[in-house]
Formats: C-alpha cells, structure tokens, sequence
C-alpha cells in the first residue's frame, strides 16, 4: 500500500476495476463515529459505498456484499473498520 493514497481513492480504483459501474459514491463517515470503536485520527475508517453495477444483479443481498469484499481485497478491507453499503 502507498500511504499517499487515501483509503477511498484505492476503494474507488478497485471497485471501477472490478464492476462495470453505472454509478458510484463513496463517502468517509469517519467524523461521525470519533471517539467509537475503531476510530483514528485522520479518519478513513468508516464508510459509505453507493454501488450500482450490472455484476451485482441477480446476487443476494449477502452475494453483493461478498462481491464487493472480493473486489476489494482482504488488504484494504483489514484497514477499514466499518462499511455501511446500498448495493444494486
């Protein structure tokens, strides 16, 4: 990992690398969650991903979350420790 690169920049590359997107939208909602569990200073720590993709079509809820997990690798997944997802 390059720590120049954010944690959303790497989410955004993996998960476009991945998926055919038709739409997406990360945000950061490390700020929100300061002083709770798994919190740090300089956040990139809690996220929310808005993914549509046509790969995701057809998959369970727990099948979509599994794509994206996949796609994002256990390396930077070890990193975060929420995401919150609205997946279709």
């Amino acid at each position: 990992m390059n720590p120049q690169i954010r944690v959303i920049d790497e989410m955004e590359d993996r998960l476009r690398a991945a998926f055919t997107v038709t739409e997406l939208q990360i945000e950061d909602e490390s700020e929100s969650h300061r002083g709770h569990s798994g919190w740090r200073e300089g956040g990139q720590t809690h996220f929310h991903i808005r993914l549509t993709a046509p790969e995701l079509e057809g998959l369970t809820r727990i099948g979509r979350h599994r794509a994206v997990h996949e796609a994002l690798g256990p390396d930077l997944v070890g990193r975060i420790h929420a995401l919150r997802m609205t997946l279709g």
